[in-house]
Formats: C-alpha cells, sequence, structure tokens
C-alpha cells in the first residue's frame, strides 16, 4: 500500500520562560493509504502534538514528517459547532475557509449530510442536536472538503459512555465507507482496538514508539469487534504496555 504519513526519527522541545519540555523523543512511525491507525498513550504524553505535527501545525526540532501530498482534515475532541449557524451553515464552513464555497462542492456536502443521518437537522441549531448527532455533523464538516488523511483527537471523549459506542461505530462506518484514511489518537484502549486495522503505543512523555500491533480480527464493526474473544486479549496485551 502507498504510504501517505511518516514520521522519521522526529523529536519535539517546547520552550518557554520555565524552561524546556520534550514532548517527543525519536517517534518513528508510518500510515498507508486506506489504515486506520490509533496511537495510544498515557494523558500528557504528546498524543496531540503528533496530530500536530501530522497537520504541518507544528515543525519538528528535529526529524522529518513526511507527507506524499496527501490532504488532511482535523477532527477535535469537542464537535466546536458554532452555535448561531444552522448545521447546514456549519458544515459549509469549511468550504468559505478554503473559499471553495461552490454550488458544487455545497450540494456534495449536503449530499454527505443526507446520505449519514442529517436530512432532518439541517435547519437546525446545534443546540437542538444530542451529542451524538452534533459530533456527526462534525465529521461531515470535516469530510466536506473532501480530505485524503482524517486526523481524529480523541473525537468521542466529550460523550458519554453509551453514546461513544454508538458515534464509534458510526464514524467508523462513515470512513470506512468514503474510503479515506485516518489517524486516531486516544487513550482509551478499548475504542483502538474496536477500530484501528494497526496500533502504535507510546511511551510517557518524552513519548516514544514502544510498541507496534497488526490487528487482523475477522468483524470490521467496532461493536462486533467488541463481542470477539480476542478483544479482551488484545485489551491485556496494550495494558500493559501503557503500564509497563
Amino acid at each position: 500500500m502507498k504510504e501517505v504519513l511518516r514520521f522519521d526519527n522526529v523529536s519535539m522541545r517546547y520552550h518557554s520562560k520555565q524552561g524546556e519540555t520534550v514532548a517527543l523523543e525519536n517517534v518513528n512511525f508510518s500510515v498507508a493509504e486506506g489504515e486506520f491507525v490509533a496511537i495510544i498513550g498515557p494523558s500528557g504524553c504528546g498524543k496531540t502534538t503528533v496530530l500536530s505535527l501530522a497537520a504541518g501545525l507544528l515543525t519538528p526540532t528535529q526529524g522529518r514528517v513526511v507527507s506524499d501530498g496527501s490532504s488532511f482534515g482535523y477532527m477535535l475532541q469537542k464537535d466546536e459547532l458554532f452555535p448561531w449557524r444552522t448545521i447546514e451553515k456549519n458544515i459549509f464552513l469549511p468550504l468559505e475557509i478554503k473559499r471553495t464555497n461552490t454550488p458544487e462542492q455545497r450540494a456534495r456536502a449536503i449530499s454527505l449530510a443526507e446520505k449519514y443521518g442529517l436530512k432532518q437537522f439541517l435547519k437546525n441549531y446545534p443546540s437542538s442536536l444530542s451529542g451524538g448527532m452534533r459530533q456527526r455533523a462534525a465529521l461531515i464538516r470535516t469530510l466536506a472538503v473532501n480530505p485524503d488523511v482524517l486526523l481524529l483527537d480523541e473525537p468521542f471523549s466529550a460523550l458519554d459512555y453509551q453514546t461513544r459506542l454508538s458515534v464509534c461505530d458510526d464514524v467508523y462506518k462513515i470512513i470506512r465507507n468514503e474510503k479515506k484514511t485516518a489517524l486516531l489518537i486516544t487513550h482509551d484502549i478499548s475504542e483502538a482496538i474496536s477500530v484501528a486495522d494497526k496500533i502504535f503505543v507510546l511511551s510517557k512523555r518524552p513519548a516514544s514508539v514502544v510498541a507496534e500491533h497488526v490487528l487482523t480480527f475477522p468483524e470490521s464493526e467496532p461493536l462486533k469487534r467488541r463481542e470477539n474473544v480476542e478483544f479482551s486479549r488484545w485489551f491485556e496485551i496494550l495494558w500493559k504496555e501503557l503500564n509497563a
């Protein structure tokens, strides 16, 4: 498979009046086209820094972040929908920012929203939607500009447990149906196992990759994976690595 993103010996240091903070140390991993990759690690280890580097928002202190020219879409922890704009207008926002707000692009965005259950909510304001529906709208907004790679920054962490399971399943199916590559960061082991083709485990800060795993579940849907007997085995392996 074609490689779309690679971290080569990437280190990241932040400087402030209080001194230097080393967030990442010699991080190496790659993401291939069509893969759903999860990166897990303890809180505060630098996972969000990895996504910011992948998106080009930061430049590494050392090493290289290499992309094949793919476009990236960033999905945040919270939906961050503007409360004064309708769902439709929120979905159009990236088109306005990129100055591609043409009738054709708007029609494509609306088609995505209708395809994934938002048709009757397009004229609603975010406050009238459930947390799960808002997060689905946030994903459609990210997909509106048709990125090649989705960067997912713990996109289910703000939801209650029951909703998380349902929304995780929804988001996974949408990403697969649209044939997108995805890089998810999370501290939730179960979440990573339920969606990923490949999992990279980060150490405590300064973070480095301590393990790489390829998952081969016969089931693809997250909820079905959770019912597989292999799920608990993978959980135990990853738990030990995170707490080593």
